[in-house]
């Protein structure tokens, strides 16, 4: 099976970067893309950019490398977006790894094997690489997700030609009630997942420098999916130096082999369950959030 084009998205972290890259090495992918972003007005960023660059000068395998180093910032929320945008403006599909994302090599099969599988069917948006639990609900190999997880992933040109930044048809998605159909029987979900849409579309404080929910959102308005490997394929090593708080239940965690040969789930369709335990771990918020939902079913009002 031909080897995957990757995009590395990287800024001033040579350590992590560094890791991911002789991972990347290792699998020697025909195609290389580097995205770098540039170093932030009044930081000391100069020194750790300059590192990770020269990082890439170091491959030694047949590979056509192609690098986009930017002289300015772009910042969390527009630079790993426009690298994928970058990206997918030459191939048709890939894999994409951040400078925290570091993968096994199962990784790079897994992401080959179901893009080929599912190659002709637009419903699949996102292959992830991440698994966040030891005990899967299902005996396959994979389950089928409503959500999009970011951490290590692969995904198509017909599938990111759905992504806009800005959302701008946000506004009758939620006059709509769309939500409601999306995820039926899930009140908390619907309102959460609502919110933080909402707080994506008007760029709030917190979510001005995120850019993965407005994937999300492109993924669950256009009724797609993202396989979900029920073995973990990544692990984040960026804890230490992260933009963003993380989860301690979801960093370095250890890989865990694929079999040989896969085993298929036999119907193509969201795993409400599994779905559920993920937003349970990652996006339910925190008690605020809960306050905020009692005060919504109490009054019937927005309580954005």
């Amino acid at each position: 099976m031909k080897k995957l084009p990757v995009l590395m998205i990287v800024f001033n972290r040579p350590e992590t970067t560094e890791k991911v890259f002789d991972a990347v090495r290792k699998y020697a992918p025909e195609k290389l893309y580097v995205s770098a972003d540039g170093p932030r007005d009044g930081k000391p960023d100069s020194e750790g950019c300059a590192a990770v660059r020269a990082i890439f000068d170091r491959v030694d395998w047949p590979c056509e490398v192609k690098t986009r180093f930017r002289e300015t910032n772009l910042g969390c929320r527009k630079a790993p977006p426009d690298a994928i945008s970058w990206f997918f403006e030459q191939e048709e599909e890939g894999a994409i790894l951040e400078d925290d994302c570091l993968p096994s090599q199962d990784f790079f099969r897994f992401c080959e094997e179901m893009l080929d599988r599912y190659r002709d069917d637009e419903r699949i948006m996102v292959i992830a690489g991440s698994s966040y639990f030891d005990r899967a609900l299902n005996p396959e190999d994979y389950t089928f997700s409503q959500f999009s997880w970011t951490w290590g992933w692969a995904s198509t040109r017909k599938a990111w030609r759905h992504f806009d930044l800005e959302m701008p048809d946000f506004p009758e998605f939620k006059n709509r009630g769309t939500i409601r159909e999306l995820l039926p029987g899930h009140p908390f979900m619907q309102w959460r997942c609502l919110r933080v849409f909402q707080k994506c579309f008007e760029k709030s404080v917190y979510f001005y420098d995120v850019w993965d929910w407005m994937w999300t959102y492109a993924v669950m308005k256009n009724r797609g999916l993202c396989i979900v490997p029920n073995r973990n394929l990544i692990s984040n090593i960026g804890n230490l130096g992260a933009t963003h708080v993380m989860n301690p239940q979801t960093t370095n965690r250890p890989f865990q082999p694929l079999p040989e040969i896969l085993h298929h789930p036999p119907v193509i369709k969201a795993d409400k369950a599994n779905d559920q335990r993920l937003f349970n771990l990652i996006h339910r918020g925190d008690w605020k959030d809960a306050v905020r939902f009692l005060l919504h079913c109490l009054t019937g009002k927005d309580w954005m």
